[in-house]
């Protein structure tokens, strides 16, 4: 007679996508050997991201074995509950539990509470959570089932059809940059909108007017002077690498010398000249924004294109699920998955190269962060779940 809890693991496994699940492990593992190196000297030795990012791997890793068994088609039928768990986690973070950090208010912890009452154990608590990072798992799937309704019982070619889904986005970019000053988080929900909207057959001239209306409203904001604090210079240093090179161009100098310095092979593991310098501002965020270029000194142009294998077969894989999902939903929600993982890692490795602005954005499982990582897994067990169900007869007859 089989042990009940033994029967309920090898259920999980059989209804899990155990591809996906190796190649975001072999990417996480990557990502911690890297990390461990990132902060070797210059937190002597400190095991700590490497636990924290350990710790959110294997609750990450239980959230992609659970999820792996949900039906999102019939989650997706508590809808308003769902769009109030968006809002209202994004609405925490004006609580006391919100944590600036960097001058964005975009982490829910325990810290500062614990600094001002004086408990030790809270002040130093080694776990944040970014609602930005959770709810972009459930605004994906709202969203898929927005714009499946609306291309099944209407028509995403109309205007007034096309407004409802852009409202949404448009709502909760909004919401959450007016509270968090966070673009780059924001951000990735536009683009998995544009993915969505553009695989659900929305218009190509509404996609086009609306990507026309942002270009021309960032060129405006530019002219005039009208972008917050520092995001003049965060973008002029993109433009002339020369200016403010000691101000806002800083970290992007340093990464690119970090990285430029690796050669094909680089200087060798826990040996890169910019990565193990005891001083942070040698290469700062080298455990975060910056880890590709940690990795482009000590393992090299060979070390990077493996970042970028392995990432690519996980889209690669999502988009696999989406083309032979049940659902048009499902299918739309793949490509959301899809879509957020290809925009944080263009950003993210565009921001390395010195092409694109920072924005905050980490490299999806390379860079620590223990949120990160278990959302990360969490919405790629929503993907492991849909992999299981059959081709869909509107996508064999079209």
């Amino acid at each position: 007679m089989r042990h009940r809890g033994t029967g309920l693991f090898s259920d999980m496994l059989r209804q899990s996508d155990l591809v996906l699940f190796a190649l975001c492990s072999i990417a996480t593992f990557y990502g911690m050997l890297l990390i461990l190196s990132a902060t070797h000297t210059v937190y002597n030795g400190s095991l700590k991201y490497v636990a924290v990012q350990g710790v959110g791997y294997l609750l990450g890793s239980f959230l992609y074995f659970m999820l792996s068994s949900l039906d999102i088609v019939e989650l997706s039928k508590k809808w308003k509950w769902i769009l109030g768990f968006n809002v209202g986690f994004i609405l925490l973070l004006l609580t006391p539990l919100g944590m600036v950090r960097n001058g964005n208010r975009a982490w829910l912890g325990v810290n500062d509470l614990g600094r001002k009452y004086g408990v030790g154990f809270l002040a130093n608590f080694p776990f944040y959570i970014q609602p930005a990072e959770i709810v972009k798992i459930t605004f994906i799937i709202l969203l898929a089932k927005q714009l499946s309704y609306l291309r099944e019982e209407h028509d995403l070619k109309r205007f007034a059809n096309v407004v409802q889904p852009t409202a949404h986005v448009m709502f909760m970019f909004a919401l959450y940059y007016v509270i968090s000053r966070d673009a780059g988080s924001g951000l990735v929900y536009l683009f998995a909108f544009v993915c969505m909207a553009f695989t659900a057959g929305m218009a190509a001239r509404w996609l086009i007017l609306g990507l026309g209306g942002v270009a021309g409203g960032l060129v405006a904001a530019w002219h005039f002077n009208l972008l917050r604090g520092d995001w003049y210079k965060r973008i002029a240093v993109v433009l002339d690498h020369s200016f403010d090179a000691q101000g806002k161009g800083w970290q992007q100098t340093r990464g690119l010398l970090a990285l430029g310095s690796g050669g094909w092979t680089g200087q060798g593991l826990f040996h890169g000249t910019q990565s193990q310098s005891p001083y942070r501002s040698s290469l700062p965020e080298r455990q975060t924004d910056f880890i590709f270029c940690v990795c482009g000194e000590e393992l090299g142009f060979v070390g990077c294109a493996f970042i970028i294998v392995l990432l690519l077969a996980i889209v690669i894989r999502c988009f696999l699920v989406a083309r032979d999902a049940t659902t048009r939903m499902e299918s739309l929600v793949c490509v959301g998955m899809a879509g957020m993982l290809i925009f944080q890692t263009v950003m993210n490795i565009g921001m390395c190269l010195f092409l694109l602005p920072v924005v905050g954005l980490t490299l999806p499982f390379f860079s620590y962060g223990g949120t990160s990582v278990m959302t990360l897994f969490a919405a790629m067990g929503v993907v492991s779940g849909i992999k299981k169900r059959s081709r869909p007869e509107w996508l064999m007859n079209s």
